[in-house]
């Protein structure tokens, strides 16, 4: 039995909370999953998990044993580490999680790159624009779009995107262009579900700070589908400048009330905070924070970081 597998896959299960969930987290099929836990739990003479149709739980024995094999598997991450710092080798498997537009858009054309330079590592990508937990989902790094609050969590600034209100020549030529954030009240409107303020739009004029609730005609949780809707002449969005910067450059869509800001965010690199930073947490960080140094949205812009 190769001990640190089955441990690592007794962790997976448990963190899971099936055997099936875990298939992917240890890359096995169910019956070896099934197999290294049994075989674990064979060599301890305990029984470590309490199973029933419906759900998995832990014993008093099994609970002690996670939480020493948490321990056991970070240390050695953390000795992994430190001989790949002292030999300048990265090697193991990186999960990093992306929105799904700026990850397609903007970060997808960079894996190659980064695979090509570090050919010991394996990148298990995820895009999806829900907030996920870093530590209980086994991400190494997500980034993030935001105004960040306060957390536990180590950040590193990439770059930034101004949110833009825009609509097609089209669509203004057949309802009218406003000019003040109250006018939005009249029109159409294609909104972003996960936009943090919900179906309140702000924006910072020479009166200050203003606010409008508003009543949107289309709701998706995609950009692209908030973008495509308005290149088919259905409304005004409010995206970021790295969605429609083509768009604004080609005249298929026009900036609106320029002199009205909305909200400009930070572009993240987050992980989680460690006594000592794994090198290929810290490989990656740096080849981000380079590779985006300049963003195509903003090619004017200073350095992000």
């Amino acid at each position: 039995m190769d001990l640190l597998q089955a441990m690592k896959t007794f962790v997976a299960v448990v963190d899971a909370g099936s055997f099936v969930g875990a298939m992917d987290a240890v890359a096995l099929s169910k019956p070896a999953v099934s197999r290294h836990v049994a075989e674990l739990e064979a060599h301890l003479g305990a029984r470590l998990l309490q199973r029933t149709t419906r759900r998995l739980s832990l014993t008093d024995e099994g609970q002690i044993y996670y939480q020493r094999c948490k321990e056991v598997l970070q240390a050695v991450l953390e000795a992994e580490a430190e001989v790949g710092a002292a030999t300048g080798r990265v090697q193991g498997r990186l999960r990093i999680g992306a929105p799904q537009t700026f990850g397609a858009l903007h970060l997808a054309p960079l894996w190659g790159r980064f695979a090509a330079e570090n050919p010991q590592v394996t990148l298990d990508i995820v895009l999806s624009d829900r907030v996920v937990d870093l530590v209980e989902e086994g991400y190494d790094l997500v980034v993030r779009i935001a105004r960040l609050a306060d957390s536990n969590l180590v950040s590193r600034m990439l770059a930034r995107t101004r949110i833009v209100p825009c609509a097609s020549p089209e669509y203004l030529a057949a309802r009218g262009t406003p000019a003040h954030p109250r006018d939005l009240a009249r029109h159409d409107l294609i909104s972003y579900s996960y936009w943090a303020a919900g179906d309140v739009w702000s924006f910072t004029g020479p009166e200050g700070e203003v606010a409008v609730r508003t009543r949107s005609r289309i709701h998706a949780n995609n950009g692209d589908t908030c973008r495509a809707a308005a290149l088919a002449h259905q409304g005004i969005i409010l995206q970021p400048d790295f969605l429609v910067y083509e768009d604004l450059r080609s005249g298929r869509l026009v900036e609106l009330m320029p002199e009205f800001q909305a909200a400009t965010l930070g572009i993240y690199a987050i992980y989680p905070t460690r006594k000592q930073l794994p090198l290929k947490v810290r490989r990656l960080v740096d080849f981000l924070v380079d590779a985006l140094r300049r963003p195509a949205w903003a090619a004017d812009s200073s350095p992000g970081a």
